[in-house]
């Protein structure tokens, strides 16, 4: 394995699932740098590659259950440019009754760092009462099987 692989696996290491994307020349803004909203469609992407490892009755359309984002917040470390590739980590952070806390870290390739930490919650939304749920069983234990293997410990909220 090479020195890169292994800088960037220590970085992710204790994430269950690491969504691999590009940066892209029209990411960048006035000041040369990947804008600050370009970050927010990453982990949205990262989201929804975490929720497919944690296959459920829940899913991703408007009919019966899907997940519904209840907030994010995204803190910046470091400057991106192009060209480079990102790999964003996802793990189950605090398990609630309707809501589950998803973190995530997103690491330069090129720089072999850190260059943002985010976090978000989900909530479980049944789209025909339009009204938060509980989070079903299956979608639970799936859930707790992503905190075995991230190897995290699960809190309630």
């Amino acid at each position: 394995m090479s020195d890169e692989a292994t800088a960037m696996q220590e970085l992710l290491r204790g994430y269950h699932t690491v969504t691999r994307l590009p940066v892209q020349w029209g990411e960048q803004d006035l000041f040369g740098h990947v804008n600050n909203v370009v970050y927010f469609r990453w982990l949205e992407s990262a989201r929804v590659d975490l929720l497919a490892a944690c296959p459920s009755s829940v899913s991703l359309s408007t009919e019966g259950l899907g997940p519904i984002l209840a907030s994010i917040t995204c803190d910046y470390r470091r400057q991106l440019r192009f060209p480079d590739e990102v790999w964003v980590g996802s793990r189950v952070g605090k398990l609630g009754n309707s809501s589950v806390e998803l973190e995530h870290v997103v690491v330069s390739r090129q720089q072999q760092q850190v260059v943002a930490t985010a976090r978000c919650v989900v909530v479980v939304f049944n789209y025909q009462l339009q009204r938060p749920t509980r989070i079903p069983e299956d979608l639970r234990q799936a859930f707790q099987r992503s905190i075995a293997v991230a190897g995290g410990d699960e809190e309630g909220v």
